[in-house]
């Protein structure tokens, strides 16, 4: 468990601390709001958030799969594949997971309260992808220990599928110019920085688009896929436009937030 730890810790640090470098020597947008406000709000969020998750969820995701795996419970379980054809299946049936969740948080009002507090980000960057309110946290682990259990996910695999979560959604959400000869490309194969920030547009038609984190094929089947936002990658804006003027959220009002705030006009099909 140890050594697991470490290797999530010393990945997402790794990752953070690329993409950060990467930000500054080739931001993709200027950056409209304090960046010592925006990043201390959401690493403040990010540690609690993972305090809450380690009391409550001890063990995490893989404790649910080691459970699975000795009750002989989920699909997996149920056949004896090529171990590396079941990693893969895993990780991508649990990627299509978080797509469905993802689209619930927009689509459910009450569920919406609470993702919309990440939509709340005056900018984009590293960052934002850390920046997810306890509630909705609870929520996706308790989703994803479902799906784990319901698939069968060897622990492996769920160690594997949080270590690429996590860094692709440190890397979809990062402030970084790609070279537009590659960038279109790049994103048949993972979700880019360019793709994903058009979920974070003020334009709620194209908030409800792209809602995937590590593969990019989901919104492309399922036709939630936009290419580019109506203003452009520069043009557009970031954030929810109903909520009035600016504000940087520190920890207390990012808290509070699914509490006070009005849903606007992003909850929903329409």
């Amino acid at each position: 468990m140890v050594s697991q730890d470490l290797v999530r810790v010393g990945s997402y640090l790794s990752v953070l601390g690329i993409m950060a470098m990467w930000e500054l020597l080739a931001p993709r947008r200027k950056l409209t709001a304090s960046k010592l406000c925006r990043w201390g709000g959401n690493l403040t969020i990010v540690g609690l958030n993972t305090m809450i998750a380690r009391l409550l969820f001890a063990g995490g995701l893989a404790a649910a799969a080691v459970i699975g795996q000795e009750w002989g419970w989920g699909l997996l379980n149920w056949v004896d594949w090529p171990t590396w054809l079941e990693l893969g299946l895993a990780v991508l049936l649990l990627d299509l997971v978080i797509y469905v969740q993802h689209q619930a948080f927009h689509r459910v009002p009450w569920l919406w309260r609470f993702h919309m507090m990440h939509h709340s980000d005056l900018d984009l960057d590293v960052s934002s992808g850390v920046r997810f309110h306890p509630v909705e946290m609870i929520i996706s682990l308790l989703v994803k220990s479902a799906a784990v259990l319901a698939l069968g996910v060897a622990p492996l695999a769920v160690v594997a599928f949080e270590i690429l979560l996590n860094g692709t959604s440190l890397f979809n959400h990062s402030n970084v110019r790609i070279p537009l000869s590659i960038e279109p490309v790049l994103r048949w194969f993972i979700v880019t920085p360019d793709m994903h920030r058009i979920h974070h547009s003020v334009d709620p038609r194209e908030t409800r688009s792209n809602y995937g984190f590590n593969v990019p094929w989901w919104d492309r089947i399922f036709g939630t896929y936009c290419a580019e936002p109506a203003l452009g990658q520069l043009g557009m804006e970031i954030g929810l436009e109903h909520l009035g003027p600016p504000v940087c959220l520190n920890l207390f009002m990012m808290l509070r937030f699914p509490f006070v705030a009005t849903l606007g006009r992003y909850v929903g099909r329409t």
